[in-house]
């Protein structure tokens, strides 16, 4: 019998203020996020003493309440009685919000709503890399090419679904704003784009220059245009006769902000999304454990203050143009498992039946992604697990930092580093798993996210099962391709499996075949 969640709405609404002090409310996975006039309405104290809320966390200009995995089932019994506007941001009557909190606000609001999808379309985007791992399908399979579909859709479509988003945030026409992040991705636009590269000429329009970029998967860009349309389009409205406004105006509206997208906006936002990746790279390149370790360390603080929203775009962003995050994904991951596990020796140690089952409960949540269940409900509340949680997840972080290696090719040919045994040759030919004689396995992955490639680009020249040598040729690659694809063509070696032997990296700067690493 389901759970009737009709009196913890109603108490919630009466402890927020009532109705008339809730501007809107919106959900995200764990926490109701309201938009109050007058937070001082509010009965914080109160609504942490309610079972069924976690906890209560203002942040980010929101007034948020931490209920846990059961939130969409509260968030549909309080939609049921409420007269306020949810699902979407209305305008509020007193605008005292701080500009750091109103960037966070903004931020928030557009990227909570798609984070869910996008996680879901990156798990079938693993299960079918796992599927060519192990051999249940290949590329040319249909029903890889489906999963491909099904994983890669949202990526390729973020502008328009991110411009969907950022309209209701920047209070603007929301289909004005999908049709602008549609003419980003334009298959004429996209073909346009590519004859000229091949040809090795420009575009122009009105005689102006069109910058050859490619804005699938893209997220400045939009941002940028959205923001734009929400002031063009009421001035717009405002000056066009009544009469004739139902077209015009959004006529104009288009043409005037389609036109600066492509001319000025969209060559922006790429430029910025280009030097956000750049200084990225150059901190990596410099210390490359910094950047996951402080992630891995703050995290839960940046969760408790609502910054981590300015930290995901930019893995987001990581993700869309080079195909690999190397700033929020790997810190935030770990410290998710920190958090987990620090839970979950709370639950092993602790008499206490209540906590042990909330403990693990939370404890399984977060490492599983969901954190702040168990930050808010454990491991906050009795502070060391949160101190051996920060620690552990800073630990992990340095260690993903340092244990990376990665060579970037001079040359379309990939030697083994190894002798052994090649116990697997993906059917793409972009992997290659060595087994040396002593046992340690060892995994050569050519590019970044190049199994999307299906093969296109790669030729290998050896077969699953056959002997290596050190220095022999194992693939042919056209670097060219990869890059045109745009995919990033460093080459991991991974070691898998080192039978208890410690690694440690000999060598950095240029090396050759046959050099000791």
């Amino acid at each position: 019998m389901a759970k009737d969640y009709t009196a913890l709405a109603q108490t919630i609404i009466d402890k927020v203020g009532g109705e008339d002090n809730v501007n809107s409310l919106i959900h995200c996975a764990t926490r109701l996020r309201f938009n109050l006039k007058d937070e001082g309405k509010a009965d914080t104290e109160g609504l942490n003493n309610i079972p069924g809320v976690i906890n209560v966390v203002q942040s980010g200009g929101q007034y948020q309440i931490v209920i846990g995995p059961e939130v969409a089932s509260v968030f549909k019994a309080i939609t049921a009685q409420a007269n306020f506007s949810v699902g979407e941001e209305a305008p509020q009557e007193e605008d005292d919000k701080g500009k750091v909190a109103k960037v966070l606000d903004t931020i928030a609001g557009m990227f909570v709503p798609i984070v869910p999808v996008m996680a879901g379309a990156g798990m079938i985007k693993v299960i079918n890399s796992l599927s060519l791992m192990f051999g249940w399908l290949t590329p040319e399979d249909n029903t890889f090419k489906f999963l491909s579909i099904f994983g890669d859709t949202i990526f390729y479509f973020l502008p328009v679904i991110l411009a969907a988003s950022a309209a209701k945030k920047f209070k603007t026409n929301q289909y004005l704003a999908m049709a602008i992040g549609a003419s980003l991705i334009s298959p004429t636009f996209v073909a346009m784009v590519g004859a000229a590269r091949e040809a090795g000429t420009g575009l122009d329009f009105l005689s102006l220059p069109v910058t050859l970029a490619n804005y699938s998967s893209s997220v400045i860009p939009i941002i940028l245009a959205v923001w734009f349309l929400s002031y063009v389009e009421p001035v717009v409205t405002k000056y066009t006769p009544a009469i004739l406004r139902i077209f015009l105006a959004p006529m104009v509206t288009l043409l005037i902000v389609m036109s600066a997208t492509f001319l000025f906006i969209g060559p922006l936002g790429t430029w910025m999304g280009d030097g956000l990746n750049a200084l990225v790279s150059m901190l990596n390149g410099v210390a490359p454990w910094l950047v996951p370790m402080l992630i891995g360390a703050t995290s839960p603080l940046l969760v408790m203050t609502g910054m981590h929203y300015g930290i995901i775009p930019i893995g987001i962003n990581m993700l869309a143009t080079k195909g690999i995050d190397t700033v929020a994904g790997p810190g935030m991951m770990v410290s998710n498992i920190a958090q987990g596990g620090a839970a979950l020796a709370v639950a092993f140690k602790t008499k206490d039946k209540p906590l042990k089952a909330l403990s693990i409960s939370t404890g399984i949540s977060a490492v599983l992604g969901i954190t702040e269940p168990v930050l808010y409900g454990v491991n906050l509340k009795y502070k060391r697990p949160l101190y051996a949680a920060m620690i552990g997840g800073g630990v992990a972080g340095l260690y993903l930092g340092v244990m990376g290696v990665a060579l970037v090719p001079s040359s379309g040919e990939i030697v083994a580093p190894v002798n052994g045994v090649l116990s697997t040759v993906f059917p793409t030919g972009h992997a290659y798993r060595i087994v040396r004689p002593d046992g340690v396995e060892v995994l050569v992955h050519i590019g970044i996210n190049t199994v999307d490639l299906a093969g296109q680009g790669f030729k290998a020249l050896v077969q699953q099962g056959q002997s290596v040598k050190a220095g022999q040729a194992m693939a042919s690659v056209d670097f060219e391709l990869v890059k045109a694809k745009g995919y990033d063509t460093s080459i991991m070696t991974i070691i898998t499996d080192a039978k208890g032997k410690d690694m440690m990296l000999k060598t950095t700067g240029e090396v050759f075949a046959g050099d000791l690493i």
